[in-house]
């Protein structure tokens, strides 16, 4: 009689094949969404862009796109620069200052979370109160960059923060041990290492600023001119699109408006990533 135990029976795992098929085919569905939209606004908009649509001076006739063009690299250059050096900073207090375990760290955080859920039309009616009415600057181009400035902020910030956790405590003592402070180990260290992460936030942030429109309305207003002044009223190529395609009357040039939105886009993503990738050779290169 063979008393020898039994070899343990190998269990089957089912869940790994069936995770592998969900991703591969949420992956391809996704992908295959985008395409279809992007295909569907460039085969709309492509055949519709004329001259007209980039004369300098916008009017009923050839509905330019051309001032809102501008506007929107002026938006979202004042909002950068207002939101990313207040997002950053703070992002580093956070992360290389601040007690870990300090509740005002938790208050902070889920404030910033909080806020990035928010609608935007809930920003509107906000930078509108504050700017528009009680600061008195109107429907200007500065009352919109400020309120897409409060409105990237949390994205900007958090994004940085999750840079900055991200870089080895090795970097930082290896710093101190060299016999360097904590502000050079931090600008000179831990913050060129987070780059990378810190320019996906600021690409989000500046998709989120190009294609805002419910915000803008409140604050920048919808004239379709190039402004002379920060305190000047304008329109954006996103709120140049809404208008035109609310009015029923230019549908197809909205169509060629979506498409230089995305071109811009992509453009934008393209000189961010380079960027990246520049500061990163050259800092592995040192």
């Amino acid at each position: 009689m063979n008393n020898a135990p039994h070899p343990p029976r190998k269990r089957v795992d089912w869940f790994s094949p069936i995770a592998r098929i969900a991703i591969r085919s949420a992956a391809g569905i996704t992908s295959l969404v985008i395409m279809f939209i992007v295909g569907y606004i460039l085969i709309k908009g492509i055949p519709h862009l004329k001259p007209s649509l980039f004369a300098w001076k916008y009017n009923s006739d050839n509905v330019s796109l051309t001032p809102a063009l501008i506007n929107t690299i002026l938006m979202t250059i004042l909002s950068l620069i207002v939101a990313v050096p207040f997002g950053t900073f703070t992002a580093i207090y956070l992360v290389e200052y601040a007690k870990r375990g300090n509740k005002l760290v938790k208050i902070i955080r889920m404030a910033a979370e909080t806020l990035a859920g928010i609608p935007s039309i809930v920003y509107g009616i906000f930078g509108m109160m504050l700017f528009v009415v009680h600061l008195k600057w109107q429907y200007s181009l500065l009352a919109g960059g400020c309120t897409l400035a409060i409105m990237v902020l949390p994205v900007i910030m958090r994004t940085t923060e999750e840079a900055l956790l991200a870089v080895p405590d090795t970097y930082r003592e290896g710093s101190f041990g060299l016999g360097a402070g904590k502000l050079r180990t931090v600008f000179k260290i831990v913050l060129p290492s987070a780059v990378p992460g810190i320019l996906s936030g600021i690409i989000l942030a500046i998709g989120r600023v190009v294609g805002e429109t419910a915000a803008l309305i409140f604050t920048a207003g919808s004239l379709a001119k190039i402004p002379h002044g920060a305190f000047d009223s304008t329109r954006t190529l996103s709120v140049h699109m809404y208008i035109l395609s609310g009015e029923a009357l230019h549908i197809d040039e909205s169509y060629a408006t979506a498409v230089v939105l995305i071109l811009l886009v992509l453009f934008i993503n393209a000189v961010s990533s380079w960027i990246a990738k520049k500061m990163t050779g050259e800092k592995n290169g040192k």
